[in-house]
């Protein structure tokens, strides 16, 4: 799966997990130079607390594009600091 936003690979990874139709990337497999942290948190009631990143690529900023869950909840460990997408990234193979 590639993650893509402003014709740039955000991430890619074979072993991303979906968890509500959304794909969750590992880590180590986001390249985090496209990453800028926020302040926004959002609390989701299963999985917990979680944290965004804006995407900045090529001067152009995509607030709050992406979130993980730093601390997740029991229920959701597997998907901890795992990186996922929405607001206009593409998730494709």
């Amino acid at each position: 799966m590639k993650a893509i936003w402003n014709n740039q690979i955000i991430a890619e990874s074979n072993e991303t997990k979906i968890i509500e139709n959304n794909h969750y990337f590992p880590p180590e497999s986001v390249n985090k130079e496209y990453l800028k942290p926020t302040e926004l948190h959002t609390t989701c009631p299963w999985k917990g607390v979680a944290s965004y990143y804006s995407l900045e690529v090529d001067g152009k900023v995509n607030q709050d594009a992406a979130w993980y869950y730093p601390n997740p909840s029991a229920l959701a460990k597997e998907i901890k600091d795992y990186v996922a997408f929405w607001n206009g990234v593409e998730v494709t193979q």
